[in-house]
């Protein structure tokens, strides 16, 4: 081992060199209408989002190499102030080691789906860091704003009001000065290379009127006046002044135009996906329309393009914004929320990047020319003083596929895609044609194994008030405004008497409620009668709940609470959850009005007053141990312990046989869960058709099922043995049904024709090189540490279908199963010519053959 290490350690001193010598070679960042220009060349950037609160630091250096993998030039993030008072400092200092170079976004407002737009602090900057050669990224992205920067009086958000602009200045300067200590702006030989201020404000703008065009104006000018060397961003600000550069965020950019023609076209957030709401069916975003939108950019004069999120990740905690947005944030990225490729979209975006590199070089020093090749389709050509010659061959036809001629060769165009001509004659990339393979990901259920004899220990909330009230008020307060978001929950309780039993007659009293949001359980005599919620729509909601009343006095009890905080639009601080009506109609002398009654408030649970989730309470003499727990249980706390899941896989925690509720493992906040269902009638879509003009709701999945039934548990928050889990239930579940799970893929398909473009390498090519006669590949491999066990379907010919569900088509060689088999079986991966010898005779004159294979990987 010594000796090793001593071999080793002149390499990693070596390495450590070479990434400094590469940061410091940063001689400055300035910009034409063309790019950045970065060291004096101008520079076409790939730029991939990665929020590190929504991963762990043990996931980091993985997700960094994958984005570096995928062909990233750079990584963009947020940084949510809250809560990371020394992360920027010290995450900078990490990316400055790396040798990267940084896009500083300084909000204060990022929105981003987090809780209130940001926690617990003013403010929030996002990074946006530039790979250089080999080095590699990773930062994060929170917007929002604190909870208690409300509570300051006279404060308005983002407008020009002074108390508010008194503490952005504060936060902007704090983070200006941090970085300038450490020389880690470019204008000082770091590594950071753009700054942002503010965030897709101009909506907002608008609605503050005058306001809002004067905060603008002196956000804009205060960020100018910080003097960092480096070139200012605003996204989305239309009317952002000189000197600070206008970009874009939207699911297409290529029509985006700045507003001066002495500015680069940036593109900061290009959607690959899109979030999820609890009670609402999956939205996915096809990987061709992806690479569509790309190099539509890049064909019509874009230089940087990011995409946000190349990783979305997980919302731990009470972090998740909206309401009601899922603690998942997976957002159908690149990267799925576990860390894993998601494939096709992870592989076929990296071969655009590939494709578009070959290109970097005449699209930014050549000249530019567009024209039409028929009704829609279209050209936009770029050549160079050095001969060089590219083209963005584009059919936005949504419907047709069609056939164009560019300089006397025709070029087969499919409806919405682009082909890429890095020598305006070879087609290396076509955005509808996807060579990838796919890969089937799956959860593979685990026992939940406990560590020690006692497997459970119970700890049962009193309903209503426990110890002591808070207040007591005359009617009804704002939710949000009584618990500061300390907390989700908040207790009302109120008494009255009635002179008879109901139903008296068979007829129920009902129960009234109706609540600003976000959610709220009702009890009656310490009974739950119902629960009710309102939506990722709307928030407010109203509920009739059936009841039986005793003789004497009854007691209410509701629970309100919150699934997420506001975190967008003009004044969305203001916005307030909890009740604002509670009646009881029915009754044979009328409606009993509880409106105006005296509550009592409690903030809080008592298990949350005590921390019962935290590691060092696992004695605490509010547990009470047995060897059964209860189930269908409300407002029940549940403490096991479990062994950490066999192997390196994620691992994600199945609670679908729960309710609602909160779960930790070892003091590590996983997340809210809830377990809502979508409805059946959410316009789900057996096969999406990438085809046309993206929308959330043209590709969507999970119709009837749980939004949500795994969530993320990082392998790092396990101990080797000895782990506590957590569970606090609000509505009754079994848990004696929660497992764990490893996500892995355990099969993976490819379909492949033979009019795909066929250069396999194009790290290799060069302008002189020819692909006539190389035929197509299908290319497959498993996981590391997996082989290819068995050959579930394979076809040459016109198979159909997608993966898992392919079907023969009327043309199939027969010999097809037995090519791939010898090929790739008790292999970890092969690759099949489809022009393979296997496969003869030609039984299809005319047909444009396509290769299917779908395989198991164990």
């Amino acid at each position: 081992m010594a000796t090793a290490a001593g071999r080793l350690l002149p390499l990693l001193l070596l390495l450590h060199a070479l990434l400094v010598v590469a940061a410091a070679a940063v001689s400055g960042v300035t910009y034409d209408h063309r790019s950045l220009i970065i060291s004096g060349r101008r520079r076409l950037l790939i730029s991939t989002s990665i929020h590190y609160p929504r991963s762990v630091p043990a996931m980091w250096p993985k997700l960094v190499a994958e984005a570096k993998d995928g062909g990233a030039d750079c990584i963009e993030t947020y940084v949510f102030w809250n809560g990371h008072e020394t992360a920027p400092g010290k995450f900078a200092r990490v990316v400055k080691d790396a040798g990267l170079f940084l896009i500083l976004r300084i909000g204060p407002f990022v929105a981003g789906e987090w809780n209130f737009g940001s926690d617990s602090f003013p403010y929030i900057f996002t990074v946006i860091l530039f790979l250089w050669c080999t080095c590699q990224p990773f930062l994060e992205d929170f917007r929002g704003l604190p909870v208690w920067l409300h509570y300051i009086p006279g404060t308005v958000f983002r407008t020009n009001n002074e108390p508010f602009k008194s503490h952005m200045k504060s936060f902007t300067t704090k983070i200006v000065d941090m970085m300038k200590k450490e020389r880690f702006f470019a204008s000082q030989g770091g590594h950071i290379i753009l700054a942002q201020i503010e965030n897709e404000y101009e909506g907002t703008e608008q609605a503050y009127g005058a306001g809002g065009k004067a905060y603008a104006a002196w956000a804009a000018s205060m960020a100018l006046a910080q003097n960092t060397g480096v070139p200012w961003i605003m996204c989305q600000q239309s009317d952002a002044p000189d000197h600070v550069i206008n970009t874009c965020n939207s699911f297409y950019c290529d029509q985006f135009t700045p507003n001066s023609p002495t500015k680069p076209k940036i593109w900061t957030e290009n959607w690959p996906g899109w979030f999820q709401n609890f009670g609402e069916a999956n939205p996915h975003r096809p990987p061709e329309d992806v690479a569509f939108s790309v190099a539509r950019f890049f064909g019509k004069g874009g230089t940087v393009q990011n995409y946000y999120v190349y990783h979305g990740g997980t919302n731990f905690g009470r972090t998740t914004g909206g309401p009601f947005i899922t603690t998942s944030y997976d957002y159908d990225a690149p990267i799925d929320e576990y860390g894993l490729r998601r494939l096709p979209k992870w592989a076929h975006l990296r071969e655009l990047h590939k494709s578009i590199k070959l290109c970097e070089h005449s699209l930014l020093y050549g000249n530019s020319t567009s024209f039409s090749l028929g009704p829609q389709q279209e050209a936009d050509v770029y050549t160079d003083h050095s001969g060089g010659c590219v083209a963005f061959l584009s059919n936005i036809d949504s419907e047709k596929d069609k056939v164009v001629t560019f300089r006397k060769r025709k070029y087969d165009l499919p409806a919405w895609s682009v082909s890429i001509l890095p020598d305006c004659k070879s087609v290396v990339y076509n955005t509808a044609k996807v060579r990838s393979q796919t890969s089937i990901v799956d959860m593979a259920p685990e026992t939940l194994q406990s560590s020690k004899p006692e497997q459970w220990s119970i700890f049962t909330e009193k309903i209503g008030i426990w110890d002591k009230n808070d207040f007591i008020r005359n009617g009804f307060v704002d939710h949000i405004n009584t618990t500061k978001d300390s907390t989700d929950y908040l207790w009302h309780t109120t008494s009255f008497k009635v002179d008879t039993s109901y139903p008296a007659s068979g007829k129920h009293p009902i129960l009234n409620i109706d609540s600003k949001g976000h959610g709220v359980h009702a009890f009656l005599n310490d009974m739950l009668v119902g629960s009710a919620f309102g939506n990722g729509s709307k928030s407010s909601f109203s509920v009739q709940m059936p009841i039986n009343l005793k003789t004497g006095k009854n007691e209410i009890a509701l629970l309100s609470m919150t699934v997420g905080l506001q975190n967008a639009g003009a004044r969305y601080e203001w916005v307030g959850a909890g009740l604002t009506t509670v009646n009881i109609s029915g009754m044979e002398n009328g409606t009993i009005d509880l409106s105006s009654n005296n509550w009592a408030y409690k903030i809080g649970l008592e298990g949350e007053r005590y921390s019962l989730f935290k590691p060092d309470q696992g004695n605490n003499q509010r547990w009470r141990q047995q060897s059964e727990p209860p189930k269908d249980q409300p407002l029940t706390w549940y403490k096991v312990n479990v062994d950490v899941p066999q192997g390196d896989d994620p691992i994600g925690l199945d609670m679908q046989s729960m309710g609602k509720g909160l779960a930790w493992l070892n003091g590590n906040a996983i997340g809210r869960y809830w377990l809502r269902t979508s409805s059946s009638d959410d316009r789900c879509t057996p096969n999406c058709n990438y085809r046309g003009q993206f929308s959330p709701n043209n590709c969507r999945t999970g119709c009837g099922k749980p939004t949500q039934r795994w969530y993320h548990v990082p392998r790092s928050w396990f101990h080797p043995s000895e782990n506590t889990l957590v569970v606090f239930e609000e509505q009754g579940g079994d848990p004696t049904k929660i497992t764990f799970s490893r996500r892995v893929a355990t099969s993976v398909c490819s379909f492949v024709s033979e009019n795909y473009p066929s250069i396999a390498d194009m790290e290799t090519w060069d302008k002189n090189m020819s692909d006539d006669g190389v035929a197509s590949e299908a290319q497959l491999s498993c996981p590391k540490g997996k082989i290819i066990s068995s050959v579930n379907f394979a076809s040459f010919g016109d198979p159909s279908g997608t993966c898992r569900s392919y079907q023969q088509g009327s043309c199939h060689h027969p010999d097809s199963l037995s090519v791939v088999k010898k090929a790739c079986l008790n292999n970890n991966g092969c690759t099949i010519s489809l022009a393979d010898r296997g496969f003869g005779k030609d039984l299809c004159p005319g047909v444009i053959k396509t290769l299917a294979i779908e395989v198991d990987c164990s």
